[in-house]
């Protein structure tokens, strides 16, 4: 799910620097790492910019905030749909859509990307138009997500930015930023007509095989998450008047069922 792990990164050219996202907890050898890497370089954490709640993002902030000598600030939007992750007694600041960061080099500012989850953010590097995707795009393959509708719109305003990189969460950087991107979207519509072609050549079918039905170039291993976003294509197709359930099976709506 975390393609080779996750990436984070940090950002600017001066004494005082942003780190993005912390990685996961217990990694040894990524703070060893960043120690190095700020040794070399001559420079401090001023921030840490966590991109959403999930664990492989925010969870080695307190490594983190342990291995520096100059505590840094903690910024993340917060998560409304649950409870955040728990990493101890870390205090953070409320990050808000827009937001800007300038450190030496760098004008960094904070794009509120819902759909992989409700607390999502990507970051636009306007000087040099690099978008740091967190988990709304990903070098390699396509990405889950919480909300269907709310990742379409999220997807759309990054494709209005049209970046000249994208450095994603996860996977390499993406060369060819506007190409990927309309390929999400373009993906996530023709995966939207394979559920309705399915739905209409076998009426009340589960989604789990919904995923054995158009899930096929992928391996097993990954059916579990190919199911989520199929549950979540479905209620979009519900929403829209498209599909009904009935016990857990789906069946596409006629214009007679409406």
């Amino acid at each position: 799910m975390t393609l080779q792990g996750t990436n984070t990164y940090v950002i600017g050219t001066g004494k005082r620097r942003l780190l993005v996202d912390a990685g996961e907890p217990n990694k040894p050898e990524y703070i060893d790492n960043l120690k190095k890497l700020l040794v070399d370089e001559g420079c401090e954490l001023s921030d840490v910019i966590v991109t959403h709640w999930h664990m492989d993002h925010v969870g080695g902030v307190p490594d983190v905030l342990s291995a520096v000598v100059n505590v840094p600030m903690v910024h993340k939007l917060p998560r409304l749909d649950g409870p955040e992750s728990d990493i101890g007694q870390v205090a953070m600041s409320k990050l808000v859509d827009g937001q800007i960061f300038e450190v030496e080099g760098s004008v960094v500012e904070v794009l509120h990307t819902p759909g992989h989850t409700a607390d999502h953010v990507a970051l636009y590097l306007k000087n040099d138009g690099v978008l740091l995707s967190a988990d709304c795009i990903l070098g390699e393959g396509t990405a889950v997500f919480e909300d269907l509708h709310s990742y379409m719109l999220s997807l759309q305003r990054i494709l209005d930015l049209a970046p000249s990189q994208i450095y994603p969460g996860h996977g390499p950087v993406i060369e060819d930023p506007v190409s990927k991107i309309k390929y999400y979207i373009q993906h996530r519509l023709q995966r939207e007509q394979q559920i309705l072609k399915a739905l209409e050549d076998t009426p009340l079918v589960t989604p789990p095989q919904l995923v054995q039905l158009i899930y096929k170039e992928i391996p097993s291993t990954l059916h579990k998450a190919a199911e989520v976003n199929v549950r979540h294509h479905l209620e979009k197709l519900r929403k829209d008047g498209k599909a009904a359930e009935t016990d857990g099976s789906w069946r596409k709506l006629e214009y007679m069922d409406i």
